[in-house]
């Protein structure tokens, strides 16, 4: 009995790799996250006067009528 049970727990928790590649891809997912927070963080100060002058162009050259 003892030996099918330490048997079944082996096969079970040593060698069960399903879950491996969800781990893999999250792990992946957040250091990409991470590292676009980083760069937006970085950038944050040029970015929104680029963004305005880019939004202020667009609205000024605008036809009357929209």
């Amino acid at each position: 009995m003892l030996s099918t049970l330490w048997f079944y727990l082996k096969t079970r928790f040593m060698l069960d790799e399903e879950g491996q590649g969800m781990v893999e891809y999250g792990l992946i997912l957040a250091l990409v996250a991470l590292l676009a927070i980083g760069a937006l963080s970085a950038l944050g100060g040029g970015l929104d006067t680029i963004l305005t002058n880019v939004k202020n162009a667009l609205f000024d050259n605008t036809p009357a009528g929209s």
